[in-house]
């Protein structure tokens, strides 16, 4: 595995993505069960008002924008912390993320599965040592390599499990923050089925009970790349629905998933639509 990280930290970025470019290229010339078939699907049930043909061409560009962020986060887990935070050139309202980190009832940050948000990690750091759940990936390699990148920004590393809840509650009353990934799909009894764009499925509840129980400051954050190519910017969003801290979990997490369908609805493009999102609720949606 060690040959990889080798090869990701020689070669440029911008050779990087002409990689990433080819492999796009082939994977939307086979539409069937791949990842362009479940953006197919996701962008059908999400974008409903779109054309026929604004539909596909989205989903083609979301395939390539998938293709680099994956060669992306390779590269930046390859490189030292300081070459991604040069990355970082302009940063939106970033005073909404200071003011909240400077909360004493603690902050948790969002984030989605959209952009580079791994290219955000070593900057984020730059403001305090984050609480985060890490949880291992399949491939023992890879995740070893995933490993070490996040462990060198010396972020708190739990896992996905009670003692890792506990951990991430902890934090939050002692004022610190957290970072949670909301849009993974969960066990059931992690989750309540609830409408994300307008379509019933498993939701994660549990950035909504660190709210409910902490009163914590909730902000959003994103990353893309530059239209020029040019390193990356970084989108601070004050989520401060009163929703979004209601007793009822069922509209405190449809609450945090409209604001996820916001954050998205900035750049379409660059969410992980390859991802089965919509489980949870009809059967049918992925056959």
């Amino acid at each position: 595995m060690s040959f990889y990280p080798t090869l990701l930290r020689i070669l440029p970025l911008p050779f990087l993505r002409s990689i990433a470019k080819v492999a796009a290229y082939f994977i939307n010339q086979n539409p069937n069960k791949s990842m362009l078939w479940k953006t197919r699907v996701n962008l059908g049930l999400a974008y409903p008002e779109l054309s026929q043909e604004q539909k596909e061409r989205l989903a083609r560009e979301s395939v390539t924008k998938q293709c680099f962020s994956y060669i992306e986060s390779g590269k930046c887990w390859a490189m030292p912390p300081e070459w991604s935070i040069q990355q970082i050139h302009t940063v939106h309202h970033l005073e909404v993320l200071t003011d909240a980190l400077s909360d004493p009832r603690g902050a948790l940050i969002i984030t989605p599965h959209l952009g580079t948000w791994e290219m955000m990690n070593a900057w984020v750091h730059q403001y305090g040592i984050p609480t985060i759940m890490y949880k291992p990936m399949k491939d023992s390699g890879f995740n070893a390599f995933a490993l070490h990148a996040r462990q060198r920004l010396n972020a708190t590393l739990v896992p996905t499990d009670a003692s890792g809840v506990k951990a991430l509650f902890k934090n939050l009353k002692q004022g610190g923050f957290s970072v949670i990934l909301p849009d993974h799909v969960p066990d059931p009894s992690g989750g309540v089925v609830v409408p994300f764009f307008g379509i019933p499925c498993l939701t994660s509840t549990l950035a909504s009970k660190m709210a409910q129980k902490t009163q914590c400051r909730l902000v959003g954050l994103s990353c893309f790349r530059r239209e020029d190519g040019e390193g990356f910017d970084v989108y601070c969003d004050d989520l401060n629905d009163p929703a979004l801290y209601d007793r009822d979990i069922e509209v405190a997490t449809t609450a945090l998933n409209q604001a996820v369908e916001q954050m998205i609805n900035r750049f379409p493009a660059e969410y992980m639509w390859g991802y089965k999102r919509f489980r949870g609720g009809d059967k049918t949606v992925y056959k």
